[in-house]
């Protein structure tokens, strides 16, 4: 049995929409407070406002995680508000499509700003709680497109995801002593609103794809992160679990 996690303080990034909500949805129904961060103040309180109505406790703030000051402020509301933070789940991430030679600095440095950037400044700006406490939990949401495989038009998206990794293994090392450790999930395709948007042909491609024959839900993420988070992970630090149904496994597309 797992011991619970009633009652402990997690910050989800991009908690609005996607993996992140359900993320949210999920520790909340754990019985853990849940600060829901995303850059859109209504799509936050929105989903804030659902884990209320179940009856569990949540405050909705807009951040922009590639923005230290707004980073900041994420932590000192969450500290105000429910006396502490135990867990990080820094899931913020875009991902617009743009090929190479006609991805434009502009492209890359915005992905980079916010999935890798961004990862960096709301890890360090949850540090100084964590360290008071002498204890934590990050989990960062990375990707197989990047670390594993490749998708065209994500290769800003796939570098920022790699980045993340090489982040984590470090952070791992430098973090032990406090108490704190850092892990790292990799979805495969998930079925969230971005996927949807790229139209059933490609959906039915995804599933094709993958060995157990579906996409995933946010909640086989979430429940992956759960897991990090939990007391029963307290000696694993700087780890990637692959949450793909396969998909990284086979040599090539279909049977061999």
């Amino acid at each position: 049995m797992f011991a619970p996690l009633a009652g402990r303080s997690v910050i989800v990034t991009g908690g609005s929409r996607g993996i992140g909500r359900g993320m949210a949805m999920r520790f909340a129904a754990a019985g853990c407070r849940v600060l829901v961060a995303a850059r859109d103040r209504t799509a936050a309180e929105a989903t804030a406002a659902e884990i209320v109505a179940a009856g569990g406790t949540a405050l909705g703030l807009a951040v922009d995680v590639a923005d230290e000051a707004a980073t900041k402020a994420m932590t000192a509301a969450a500290e105000a508000h429910f006396g502490g933070i135990d867990i990080l789940c820094a899931n913020a991430g875009i991902f617009p499509s743009a090929r190479l030679g006609q991805m434009t600095p502009g492209d890359f440095d915005q992905v980079i700003a916010t999935n890798l950037r961004g990862t960096f400044l709301a890890v360090d700006a949850c540090l100084p709680a964590m360290r008071r406490a002498g204890r934590g939990r990050i989990v960062v949401t990375s990707s197989i497109t990047g670390p594993v495989t490749g998708y065209p038009g994500w290769a800003h998206y796939g570098a920022s995801k790699a980045g993340q990794l090489g982040f984590v293994r470090t952070a791992a090392i430098e973090l032990a002593a406090d108490g704190i450790t850092i892990n790292a999930v990799m979805p495969g395709n998930i079925l969230t609103e971005g996927l949807i948007g790229n139209g059933p042909d490609y959906l039915r491609r995804m599933e094709a794809a993958i060995p157990m024959g579906r996409l995933g839900s946010v909640a086989d993420v979430a429940n992956a992160a759960l897991f990090f988070a939990s007391d029963e992970a307290a000696w694993i630090t700087g780890q990637t679990l692959v949450v793909d149904g396969g998909q990284i496994l086979p040599e090539a597309s279909g049977e061999g």
